[in-house]
């Protein structure tokens, strides 16, 4: 979990200034879709790596575990619909949220599978 701390920690840091340089494109669309964008992605990378951990770790695989993990991408489906048709958010703005926090997700994957010790298999 020490991973997706490091993964919040440093989308938040990246989301807010390029939501706040955005107000200058349109003043409030553009920076509520990347802020709605980047806290989608992020709750998802959590709720994800909940189901993975509990499908593998110790704890064994509860219903709502199940639940989360197959209805997950529909219960963003759904949000994201309803932002975009009330008309709360940029879609445009919406993709640059999520490509930050896949951007950071990249790199911090990478970053962490350079430390040695770490990355493999056999950990």
């Amino acid at each position: 979990m020490d991973l997706i701390k490091k993964i919040v920690r440093r989308s938040a840091i990246i989301l807010m200034p390029v939501a706040a340089a955005s107000a200058v494109i349109e003043w409030w669309r553009v920076p509520a879709g990347i802020l709605a964008g980047g806290l989608i992605a992020l709750v998802n990378i959590k709720l994800l790596a909940w189901g993975v951990s509990g499908l593998l770790g110790a704890e064994k695989a509860t219903a709502r575990m199940l639940f989360f993990s197959q209805f997950r991408f529909l219960m963003i489906l759904v949000i994201l619909s309803l932002l975009v048709y009330l008309r709360l958010v940029n879609i445009f703005g919406i993709l640059a949220g999520f490509s930050i926090v896949f951007s950071v997700v990249m790199a911090e994957g990478y970053l962490n599978s350079r430390q040695p010790g770490k990355g493999t298999l056999s950990d």
